[in-house]
């Protein structure tokens, strides 16, 4: 993260994404926008447009010849339009009205600069508490660490809400008795796919898997049935019992609390979400999961 951050202080003005910050990392985008945020305080897109719009205060305080539009460009904007809207709502004032301002006070940019408050210093994101033993011993008991064998899974994808994921798992488990595939020999795993600090609730990709025994014939089924396989590997395992709902505060919790503060770090494999009962059967209605989260050593 330290790598990437450099990186987009030196290339701010130049055009950056998702994918290439992620390949900066050698992380895949779904790993590297969670450990990025949790570590950093903000995401990688805001923390780009944050770095952008310091550049722009000062040029604007420079005093030069270069209009609002070529500041714009070389900072890294698309369009002026987009460069205007962020710039007024991060500062409260036009690029404008920051340069003539600039003009009648020198100290003006280093005033604004100074505004930038949502960010912690740069040198502090590290600086967890590590050593601290009764959060140690919590997530000890909270979070254990487990080697998983690799898997051949069926699965039915699911686009759209993480929340109305009960069709894939219908149909699943339809086809999956039809199979004589039951719970006592076989584990139901989910798998979500899309970030939604990143992608829109309705395009999210979500997959609804069952695991298979040794030599299952894989050919012949309904087309919405799809095989694929995990690698196996060592796993972080956070238990969530609660509403589907929350269940996005197990991700923060492991991502952003456990995961800088222990002696791993994310590896570049899916999350696995082993679901342990049926919400429809439970009495509050709450899911029982354990999440498998994909680590590495340091």
């Amino acid at each position: 993260m330290d790598h990437v951050v450099q990186y987009i202080k030196e290339n701010s003005h130049k055009k950056l994404n998702l994918e290439l910050l992620a390949g900066v990392s050698h992380l895949s985008k779904y790993h590297f926008t969670r450990i990025f945020t949790a570590r950093v305080g903000m995401t990688p897109v805001a923390f780009v447009n944050r770095e952008r719009l310091h550049k722009a205060v000062q040029l604007l305080a420079e005093g030069g010849q270069k209009t609002i539009l070529e500041i714009s460009i070389q900072c890294g904007f698309e369009s002026v339009s987009a460069f205007n809207t962020l710039f007024k709502k991060h500062y409260g004032q036009t690029p404008s009205e920051v340069r003539s301002r600039a003009r009648k006070n020198s100290n003006y940019s280093a005033i604004l600069s100074n505004k930038q408050a949502e960010l912690p210093p740069l040198e502090l994101y590290n600086n967890h508490s590590t050593d601290n033993p009764l959060l140690r011993r919590v997530w000890d008991k909270m979070i254990t660490t487990r080697e998983l064998p690799g898997y051949e899974v069926a699965y039915v994808r699911h686009v759209g809400s993480y929340l109305d994921t009960r069709d894939a798992w219908d149909k699943l488990g339809q086809w999956a008795s039809q199979q004589g595939l039951t719970p006592r020999q076989h584990s139901f795993i989910g798998i979500s796919w899309d970030d939604l600090n990143f992608t829109d609730e309705m395009a999210c990709r979500y997959d609804a898997c069952i695991t298979l025994p040794g030599g299952f014939q894989q050919h012949g089924h309904a087309p919405e049935i799809q095989f694929q396989t995990f690698s196996g590997g060592l796993y972080a395992v956070y238990p969530y019992y609660d509403t589907v709902e929350k269940f996005v505060l197990a991700y923060q919790n492991v991502f952003n609390l456990w995961l800088p503060n222990s002696q791993y770090e994310a590896d570049d494999r899916p999350s696995l979400e082993f679901c342990l009962n049926d919400p429809a059967q439970d009495p509050e209605g709450k899911v029982k999961v354990d999440l498998y989260v994909p680590i590495k050593h340091k």
